[in-house]
């Protein structure tokens, strides 16, 4: 009599189950690490347009030797934005204030609240310019964890 044997074709359903895990493991470990990039990726918009009024601010008191008031400085406020609910700018005795206020729901954390940045100013009045930092407010902050890199530095 001749031995029949059989060539085992496919997988097992243990080998299945250990390719499912696998990829169920390196799910878990990517998705939370890819949803943290496209929220720090939606950050470079709002500061964009921060950049925009910065850099007006910055020339209109080189040129003039004065804050700017929102009009002077044509910042627009409403930019219409899915990322930007709007923009501030507040002026002081030691510069100026421009924060970028987010939308509900684009930085996870605080559901459904209002979260901002801001980029302080403090006014040269010798040689007539302006030291930016960007910076979380007192209150409303992003997680730092979703600022651009040069606005983790808490100083």
């Amino acid at each position: 009599m001749k031995a029949m044997t059989q060539a085992q074709k496919g997988f097992t359903l243990i080998e299945l189950m250990i390719v499912i895990a696998i990829v169920g493991i390196l799910a878990a470990i990517a998705l939370p690490a890819y949803q943290d990039y496209v929220v720090r990726s939606k950050m470079s918009e709002p500061l964009a347009q921060l950049a925009e009024a910065k850099t007006t601010v910055t020339e209109y008191y080189s040129a003039i030797g004065a804050l700017p008031t929102i009009a002077q400085a044509g910042i627009n406020t409403n930019p219409n934005k899915d990322i930007i609910k709007s923009l501030n700018f507040t002026t002081n005795a030691n510069g100026a204030i421009l924060a970028a206020v987010m939308q509900p729901d684009v930085v996870p954390g605080d559901a459904g609240g209002v979260q901002s940045f801001i980029l302080s100013g403090t006014v040269n009045a010798t040689d007539r310019t302006i030291q930016w930092k960007c910076k979380q407010p007192a209150s409303n902050a992003i997680d730092i964890k979703y600022l651009p890199a040069n606005c983790r530095n808490p100083n």
